[in-house]
């Protein structure tokens, strides 16, 4: 199906199941995989229609992932129709404001409070029944977009066999850190762009069809050092060390958990998503032709960089990794 035909397809479900031949809708919001939500009305109330491709974002597991959230108490958006053959969804709509420009010195700490409340409820609550795994095959296989994407077809370098030792024992050591972690549901992309301030409990939370079984620390290390926006490490380690306490008392982890060991499982954690992410807003970029990831390469360069020295058995990572940017601007894409 063409986009054309996909486009009218969509009105045309969107005008049947509201009932509203005269209906429009204008984009919503963009997102990073092929499925795009639009925005109408239906007596002057906002309501949202996904369009996830069932041959390309199956949503079912949008649906059955946001029931559990629901059911626990969490605010997710409410389904009213739901065509799961042709993958049309008329869904609640949770607002336009999502956290990122939200945040500030001043509301930061409200904010991520409620953010903070809202990951003990899903992490305590959520059951991870029938979820894929966060295991070793695939935190490899996210990882391994970051040599593939960022270093051979974003910068165009090759690496030597020793240099490939130097990536494979740093992942090694990121994924024993990941392993000696209690499992619990895993949001998997728990930052301030899937995040809304709503009216009541807030946060709304959205985009969360890609949840699995994974490591306590993820999410955590997703809302704090998150890829859009950055806080200065001695504010971080607040909120790191504050959730872990909130961790012991709600029996999520054990006293043999201190503040070193969880400091290091979040930061570890933490460096496997943003080496993931240098990898991935690459292929974004390439594979996709949504180049404005680039833009965000920085940042996350810094997390990766700043980590990985933090740790002895990284650090020679981030040494690689500085060396084959050298001087060059990494949002600048690659037109060989």
């Amino acid at each position: 199906m063409t986009l054309t035909d996909r486009s009218a397809a969509r009105l045309d479900w969107a005008r049947h199941a509201t009932g509203l031949p005269s209906l429009v809708l204008e984009s919503a919001s963009e997102d990073a995989s092929f499925r795009s939500y639009w925005r109408g009305y239906v007596d002057g109330q906002p309501v949202i229609v996904m369009d996830s491709p069932p041959d390309r974002e199956n949503p079912a597991p949008w649906i059955d992932i946001g029931k559990r959230l629901h059911e626990a108490g969490l605010h997710t958006p409410t389904v009213m129709v739901a065509d799961l053959e042709q993958g049309f969804l008329l869904i609640e709509d949770l607002g336009t404001r999502t956290y990122l420009p939200e945040l500030n010195e001043h509301s930061v700490n409200q904010l991520y409070g409620d953010a903070l409340d809202a990951l003990l409820r899903m992490q305590s609550h959520v059951g991870t029944e029938g979820l894929p795994a966060f295991d070793h095959a695939w935190q490899t296989m996210e990882m391994e977009l970051m040599p593939t994407w960022l270093l051979e077809k974003h910068l165009g370098v090759s690496l030597a066999c020793g240099e490939w030792d130097v990536i494979e024992n740093a992942f090694t050591a990121i994924m024993h850190a990941i392993a000696e972690q209690p499992r619990a549901f895993m949001h998997r992309d728990y930052h301030s762009r899937n995040l809304l301030v709503t009216a009541e409990r807030s946060p709304g939370v959205i985009d969360f069809q890609g949840a699995m079984s994974g490591p306590i620390t993820y999410d955590l290390a997703s809302l704090l050092r998150d890829a859009y926006i950055v806080w200065d490490n001695e504010r971080v380690e607040g909120w790191v060390e504050a959730y872990r306490l909130r961790l012991l008392d709600a029996h999520l982890i054990d006293d043999t958990v201190d503040a070193d060991r969880f400091r290091r499982w979040f930061d570890l954690t933490g460096l496997q998503r943003h080496i993931k992410i240098l990898g991935l807003f690459c292929r974004l970029c390439y594979r996709d032709g949504k180049s404005r990831y680039l833009d965000d390469l920085p940042l996350v360069l810094r997390y990766v960089l700043d980590t990985a020295r933090r740790h002895a058995d990284t650090a020679k990572l981030a040494d690689l990794i500085e060396a084959k940017i050298g001087d060059r601007d990494i949002r600048v894409a690659n037109h060989a």
